[in-house]
C-alpha cells in the first residue's frame, strides 16, 4: 500500500519523530528515548515516514555488535505530498491541533512567544507576501534546527498554518 498522501502524516507521533529528525539523524532506539516511547511502536511509524519518502536512511552504524538505521527528515520531502482530499486534510489538521495543544502544556513561563488566530480578509498582494514570507520563515526554522539538548540551544515549538478561505463563510 503506497503511503503517498497526507495520511501518513495524520498521526499524531509521526509529527513528533518528523520534528525530532529534522534536527538530527537518529535510530529507532534513539528517538525512542527522545520521545519516551518503545523501540517497537517508533520503529513501525519510522518505517511508515520512510516509504511515504519523508524519512532517508542517513547512516547505519554499528551498535551493540549489531547494525542500526539512523534516519533523517528532510523538510522538502512533505512538498510530494499534493492530495487535496479533504478527509485527509482533516485528519492533517487534527493531528497538527493535537501536536499544539501537547506542546502548549509545556510552554515555557514568561518566555516570549507568539501566538495568533485570525480570519480575516486581506489584499491579495499581501496575502502573496505574507504567505512567502511565512514559507521563507519555516525553511529558516528546519535549516536551523539542532539536535535534542544541543548546549546553548533553546526547545521550542512551531505550527504555521496559512491559507486562502473560501469566499463565502459556511
Amino acid at each position: 500500500m503506497p503511503h503517498d498522501n497526507l495520511r501518513v502524516l495524520a498521526h499524531p507521533l509521526r509529527l513528533r519523530i518528523l520534528s525530532l529528525l529534522t534536527g538530527a539523524a537518529l535510530s529507532a532506539a534513539e528517538a525512542a528515548r527522545e520521545l519516551g516511547d518503545t523501540q517497537a511502536n517508533v520503529s513501525y511509524h519510522l518505517r511508515r515516514l520512510h516509504e511515504a519518502g519523508l524519512v532517508e536512511v542517513a547512516e547505519e552504524v554499528s551498535i551493540r555488535g549489531g547494525r542500526a538505521k539512523r534516519y533523517r527528515h528532510l523538510p522538502d520531502s512533505g512538498r510530494r505530498l499534493t492530495t487535496r482530499d479533504p478527509g485527509e486534510e482533516k485528519l492533517l489538521t487534527k493531528a497538527i491541533a493535537g501536536e499544539l495543544l501537547r506542546r502548549a502544556v509545556e510552554r515555557a513561563p514568561e518566555r516570549p512567544a507568539s501566538l495568533t488566530d485570525a480570519e480575516l480578509w486581506v489584499d491579495p498582494e499581501v496575502w502573496a507576501e505574507l504567505l512567502s514570507e511565512a514559507t521563507a520563515l519555516s525553511e529558516r526554522l528546519h535549516a536551523a534546527a539542532q539536535p535534542p539538548r544541543t548546549p546553548g540551544s533553546v526547545r521550542v515549538s512551531a505550527s504555521l498554518a496559512l491559507f486562502e478561505l473560501t469566499q463565502e463563510p459556511e
